[in-house]
């Protein structure tokens, strides 16, 4: 199937399945949110010496990363079955190399963080969600390692979240300005 994004009369390029389309906008939302959360949480943790609110954004922090990593796990699950649509034939040698290390990058630190995470909280241990169950022990306790699981998780979030803007600007640049048909690939989701 083949779809235009608008910007020529002629068909565009194949698109991504369905679920891989709706897996990847619901995903790129709760990075969207966890990001700042995640950066939020640890500066109030630190001025408020962690009050109540600052325990349930933590909460919702493991909880919104939880099912990060489970959605992913679905995405790349999705990919192997499915695959993805050839490349659109516009693409230079370095586009098509730069789009599979952000891709692959991507792909990688979406499962590396949110598995950090969970280490993380394990090894702390915190794994109390809003007092409602715990999320299951990956790791004994010990705090000085949580501490560093934890910085790792932390620069690798900030990481993911500088490719994901990368990843942003590509396809704006493919959309409004190589006007290729890229990004409806995988825009809109449905």
């Amino acid at each position: 199937m083949s779809v235009s994004d608008g910007s020529s009369a002629g068909p565009g390029p194949a698109r991504y399945s369905p679920a891989a389309r709706r897996l990847h906008w619901l995903i790129a939302a709760f990075i969207l949110c966890l990001v700042p959360l995640g950066l939020y949480m640890v500066a109030r943790g630190e001025a408020t010496n962690f009050d109540a609110v600052t325990g349930s954004l933590y909460s919702l922090h493991k909880l919104l990363g939880f099912l990060v990593l489970w959605l992913i796990v679905l995405r790349v699950l999705v990919r192997l079955r499915r695959g993805a649509p050839p490349p659109v034939a516009t693409l230079t040698p370095f586009e098509r190399t730069a789009s599979h290390a952000v891709h692959g990058a991507l792909y990688l630190l979406l499962l590396i963080v949110p598995l950090l995470g969970w280490a993380g909280v394990s090894a702390y241990p915190a794994l109390d969600v809003f007092g409602l169950f715990n999320l299951p022990a990956i790791l004994p306790p010990d705090e000085a390692l949580a501490n560093r699981i934890l910085g790792v998780h932390k620069l690798l979030a900030l990481a993911l979240a500088a490719i994901a803007l990368v990843h942003i600007a590509a396809a704006l640049r493919h959309r409004f300005l190589k006007q290729d048909g890229v990004m409806a690939r995988m825009w809109p989701p449905g």
